[in-house]
């Protein structure tokens, strides 16, 4: 790739960017819109004052008003209204402008000019952005030691940042604990293989036989799971009535019939249908009470329960103990907040998770080969110059000037991010199969294989596929220079990832603080099947399994060539802040929070950035090896152990409190709440939370009782 191409792509990204994000600036100041760029306000129930209610000019002038905005929302303020998770992925797009800041420094003031005056005679390529990379070096100069005196410099800060970032989110989790200590998952285990009493033939007298005999001063009450595959067929039935029933209420008449006559029939017409829907619904809420006796009547148990303790201290130990001499019965472990419980994987047995998780495994590896498919024919695009060779008909593209460097530079990027759009949610699919008994323990799941589905695909396959491409002429024409030809082709995919910097950054951002796909939607939906009737707000849960894992792949990108080759920095810090501002906004005013698990991410961010740092430390030992200065590949052998011993030390460190909820702090908040005689009203309140959705008693009809007490609830004081 010339630099001609990447001017392109940088040009038609940021042109894009600027159109996108002025489209936003006017559509946000939209009263129409506010269901899609307010939805989190507005399902929370906050007023949205808009500064000129009426049609007036102002509101269609492009504005950077939410840009001081986001700079002025606190983490506090995040932690406040959206809990630790969420600014974990803020600490994220923090530790980036921090890390890349100094990185850049660096490079642009120590390396660049090092590799720029790397050769006495002028380096001659046809990547001609490689005079600014580590490839322009003479193999054997002693101005490699410059990079391998910046490779510790800059793996010394990383991990720096790392220890400090994990023992500052560790602080905040114990405070946030703290904070949420009326939580009921405080007092709350999980106990999956239960056995059946041999007396009462029933799963729930065996845990309440259990639990009050080896937990008698701490035990309080449990709640069963049940069966209820057929409950939840009625009850979407019941609720996809429900809704007609509200779509008909709502809608305007007046829109579809002209003239007094006409619109008391259109009137006549909808109270009919009305009346219908509420009879049909009537009977399916009848069939849904039966079903719900009948549950419990004929106790279609799981071999699952919810354990209620009198103590925070009681639930902390029974979790983090082995019940029973066998190891497969009287499994424990702390439930997840309520409204995070995945019900439907629960009902998977146990003992064949195992079969499942393999399942995933080869279906995500299959994916991953399919992939490679898209991923190399991006490289043979972006290695126009070598593709001529090899398929001169693609010389056609030269005719139209300017068309190459377009095709080069942009299209590569922008192919590749289309492909990878549709990763995260096919792994996200796949990650609630292998039964996690919570959606934050599936969307966790799913980070680990996005993020190393791509490490694998985009980063090593590019890398590899590009270098293919360019050494399969010059092995055969020079095969003595091989090694010095491989060294090359590595460091120059830099310009490739250049491009998908700025694509990620520039195109990635701005069209997810737009939301294009929602407001298509929204224009068909006003102008079909939702004319006239209030708009409900487009809330969405925060994608943490698309955002971490796209975000630390730019984290490894960057810290991999940090070295290699420092133009691709500058790209890095401008990629961080637009994100930093993008996601402040998302977070504040769009996506919805359903669960909070107090930085649970975080080791994961951890880790992703450790590999990253690792794979900086194995790429110079192979590039110094490459350019014959085989003393500093062997010096750098050290700085790789350091950081492996210092992963070592952080999980020892830090890890076990982010696993386990500690019993010095179960303890101290029981106290805090015994000194206040709140401990009562705690595990009282517990007692309905963990009650399945399915026996909850239905209220689709306004005359219906609002009582919200579960159907059933078993105890043992």
């Amino acid at each position: 790739m010339n630099p001609h191409s990447l001017f392109a792509s940088a040009a038609i990204n940021i042109g894009l960017a600027l159109v996108t994000l002025t489209l936003f600036s006017i559509f946000k100041k939209q009263p129409s819109f506010a269901p899609i760029y307010y939805a989190r306000r507005l399902s929370n129930g906050q007023q949205i004052h808009f500064h000129d209610q009426t049609f007036s000019f102002r509101r269609f002038l492009p504005s950077v008003s939410w840009i001081p905005r986001a700079f002025r929302v606190t983490e506090d303020e995040i932690l406040d209204s959206s809990g630790l998770d969420a600014l974990v992925i803020i600490r994220l797009f923090k530790f980036g402008i921090k890390f890349f800041v100094v990185c850049s420094l660096v490079g642009l003031v120590v390396l660049l000019p090092v590799n720029y005056n790397g050769q006495d005679v002028p380096y001659q390529s046809y990547h001609s952005l490689d005079s600014f990379t580590i490839s322009n070096i003479t193999p054997g100069s002693n101005r490699l030691w410059v990079h391998f005196s910046c490779l510790w410099i800059l793996s010394f800060y990383g991990l720096y940042l790392l220890y400090q970032e994990y023992d500052e989110i560790l602080v905040k989790r114990i405070q946030q604990l703290q904070k949420i200590r009326h939580r009921p998952d405080q007092f709350t285990i999980l106990v999956r293989e239960i056995p059946i009493c041999s007396k009462h033939k029933a799963r729930g007298c065996s845990v309440d036989h259990f639990f009050s005999k080896h937990y008698p001063y701490s035990y309080h009450s449990y709640q069963v799971v049940y069966k209820e595959k057929d409950l939840e067929v009625l009850l979407s039935q019941a609720e996809s009535i429900a809704r007609k029933i509200q779509y008909l209420r709502e809608r305007p008449t007046a829109n579809k019939h002209k003239g007094e006559t006409l619109l008391l029939d259109g009137s006549r017409e909808d109270a009919v249908k009305i009346s219908l829907h509420e009879d049909s619904l009537q009977v399916f809420c009848e069939k849904i009470r039966q079903s719900q006796h009948e549950i419990v009547i004929k106790q279609k148990e799981l071999p699952v329960a919810f354990v209620i303790f009198k103590s925070r201290c009681g639930a902390a130990l029974a979790a983090q103990s082995q019940q029973h001499s066998h190891p497969l019965l009287w499994i424990t472990e702390m439930a997840p907040e309520p409204r995070d419980v995945s019900w439907r994987t629960l009902a998977i047995p146990y003992r064949i998770l195992p079969l499942y998780k393999i399942g995933v495994v080869l279906a995500a590896s299959l994916l991953t080969i399919f992939f490679a498919i898209p991923v190399t024919a991006v490289q043979g695009i972006a290695k126009y110059e070598k593709l001529k060779k090899w398929f001169p008909p693609v010389m056609a593209v030269e005719l139209i000037p300017g068309l190459s460097s377009v095709v080069t530079g942009y299209l590569p990027s922008v192919i590749l991010k289309g492909f990878i759009y549709i990763v995260p949610f096919a792994m996200f699919g796949m990650a609630k199969l292998p039964g996690c008994i919570s959606k934050s323990k599936e969307e966790i799941k799913a980070c680990n294989m996005v993020f190393y589905f791509l490490v694998g695909n985009v980063f090593f396959l590019s890398v590899l596929s590009g270098s293919l491409l360019d050494e399969i002429g010059e092995s055969f024409s020079h095969p003595k220079n091989f090694p010095s030809h491989l060294a090359s082709a590595v460091s120059a995919q830099a310009d490739f990832f250049m491009t998908y910097i700025i694509t990620d950054g520039l195109s990635g951002f701005s069209l997810e603080i737009l939301l294009p796909g929602l407001l298509f939607w929204d224009v068909i939906k006003s102008h079909t099947v939702g004319r006239g009737t209030e708009k409900d707000p487009y809330l969405y849960s925060l994608p943490y399994f698309r955002i971490i894992p796209m975000v630390s792949l730019s984290v490894l990108i960057g810290t991999v060539y940090a070295v290699v080759a420092p133009l691709l920095l500058p790209f890095l810090i401008g990629y961080f802040c637009l994100g930093y501002l993008v996601f402040i906004n998302q977070i504040q005013d769009v996506y919805a929070i359903v669960y909070e698990t107090c930085g649970q991410y975080w080791p994961y961010i951890h880790h992703y950035i450790l590999v990253a740092i690792v794979l900086m430390q194995i790429t110079m030992i192979g590039l110094f090896g490459l350019k014959s200065m085989p003393a500093a590949s062997i010096s750098t052998i050290p700085l790789l152990l350091l950081t492996l011993m210092f992963n070592e030390y952080c999980k020892k460190r830090f890890l076990p409190t982010f696993h386990h909820y500690s019993i010095q702090n179960a303890v101290e908040h029981d106290e805090l709440d015994a000194k206040s005689s709140q401990m009562e009203v705690n595990y009282e309140d517990v007692i309905n939370a963990y009650c399945s959705p399915c026996l909850r008693p239905v209220n689709f009809l306004a005359s219906e009782s609002s009582s919200t007490q579960p159907l059933v609830c078993s105890s043992s004081l």
